[in-house]
């Protein structure tokens, strides 16, 4: 214990600063003290959640072109448009390696197409953006690689019946989306233009134009979808050419061959697809599976048309990967009762057959 004494004596020796000195510190210990331990936190008012975090700019490609038409970068608007298509859809990261995939399955087939009718090759992306390369059915009823619907298809001399679905045969399609696009290049003399007229139709954009007095994509207030359509293009163009821009590994590109075929013409009606399988000297199995354009097990033919029925050269080789893009993600083309057992199965006799 300290005695009265001492502390007398030490309060003696000390002036009146220090004890000022001593005096603050003191309350500043003793508040510090009550405000931790005692005094319970003030709420915060303050939103955290909400700022914005977006650097516009930062990262999108500063060469970014679609079919030679090089990219305006000096909007906001545009900008934050690339933005949300670029790293607002997650996608792609969790199925590059599928898209990838796919792509070096199926480019071969659509590739030398769009060479040969002159339509630039970045339209390609636009099969990967419909559909990811599969012979989906969508709730509107657009169907196969491009997502024709049953109209437009017809247009472009596509046969689309209770019997018959052209839209499913990739090479078929891809004839047609091409007459498609050059078609709205005639009116339009300008490939964004076309390919937001794929989407919206060329009567669309054409309306669009005219009222709001512009003959640029890139000025016009579109719906959300065609809106985004062209910097979706750009998105896909990217990530196939430069996936690490995404943080994807960097893929190697080795395309696949194409599968050896055999062609045989038909011109009168099938009463049963069974028939035709033994005279090509296969299984009506693997008729169906890559032919996915005849939708049942017959064929009414009076205008003696031609059709093309084609199957594998190399029947015991294993083509189910082509044949699960060809049926579609669900499997639709093929799908019996509902059940998509059905069609794995089918492609397991396919491989099996023979």
């Amino acid at each position: 214990m300290i005695s009265k004494k001492i502390l007398l004596k030490f309060f003696s020796q000390l002036n009146l600063a220090s004890l000022t000195v001593v005096f603050f510190v003191s309350l500043v210990l003793l508040f510090s003290f009550f405000k931790i331990f005692i005094i319970p936190p003030s709420t915060n008012l303050v939103s955290y959640t909400n700022n914005n975090q977006i650097v516009l700019g930062l990262n999108i490609p500063s060469n970014l072109e679609f079919c030679g038409e090089k990219i305006p970068l000096n909007s906001l608007s545009i900008k934050e448009d690339l933005e949300k298509e670029f790293f607002n859809n997650n996608y792609w990261k969790h199925n590059s390696a599928v898209l990838f995939a796919k792509a070096q399955k199926w480019f071969p087939y659509i590739e030398p197409i769009l060479k040969q009718q002159g339509v630039p090759d970045d339209f390609k992306y636009v099969a990967v953006i419909e559909s990811h390369l599969s012979n989906i059915v969508s709730p509107a009823g657009a169907a196969g690689f491009w997502q024709l619907m049953p109209s437009s298809a017809r247009n472009y001399d596509l046969e689309v019946n209770e019997m018959v679905d052209e839209r499913l045969d990739v090479e078929k399609a891809t004839r047609a989306a091409c007459r498609h696009l050059k078609d709205a290049y005639a009116v339009f003399n300008n490939w964004t233009l076309s390919a937001a007229a794929y989407n919206l139709g060329i009567g669309g954009i054409q309306a669009a134009l005219k009222k709001q007095k512009s003959n640029n994509y890139y000025d016009l207030l579109l719906n959300s979808e065609t809106g985004s359509f062209v910097y979706r293009i750009l998105a896909y163009k990217t990530l196939f050419s430069n996936p690490t821009h995404f943080g994807i590994k960097k893929k190697k590109w080795n395309y696949f061959a194409k599968i050896p075929l055999k062609t045989y013409k038909v011109d009168s009606s099938i009463t049963n697809i069974s028939y035709l399988a033994k005279q090509i000297g296969c299984s009506k199995t693997i008729i169906k599976l890559y032919n996915p354009w005849l939708l049942g097990e017959t064929l009414n033919n009076p205008e003696n048309k031609i059709y093309e029925f084609k199957i594998p050269k190399n029947l015991k080789k294993d083509y189910s990967t082509y044949i699960l893009d060809l049926i579609g993600e669900n499997g639709a083309p093929f799908e019996e009762n509902g059940k998509e057992t059905q069609v794995k199965s089918q492609i397991s006799d396919s491989v099996k057959t023979q």
